[in-house]
């Protein structure tokens, strides 16, 4: 595996956030409390990395 250019990851990671805002709606959290919006968020990532972890297998098959 190749080292990252550290200088792509920043637009990487702002590709992932800009897709958790417009196809998982956190644009407005819907809980309270920083506790719950930590649980939204992680819960948010989990569903997109399932989601693009079968797109991978679906595309290797």
């Amino acid at each position: 595996m190749e080292p990252t250019d550290p200088s792509r990851v920043p637009g990487r990671i702002e590709k992932i956030f800009g897709t958790w805002k417009r196809c998982y709606g956190l644009r407005r959290l819907r809980w309270r409390g920083l506790a719950k919006a930590a649980a939204q968020v992680h819960l948010t990532a989990i569903a997109y990395n399932l989601k693009r972890t079968m797109n991978i297998l679906a595309a290797a098959a």
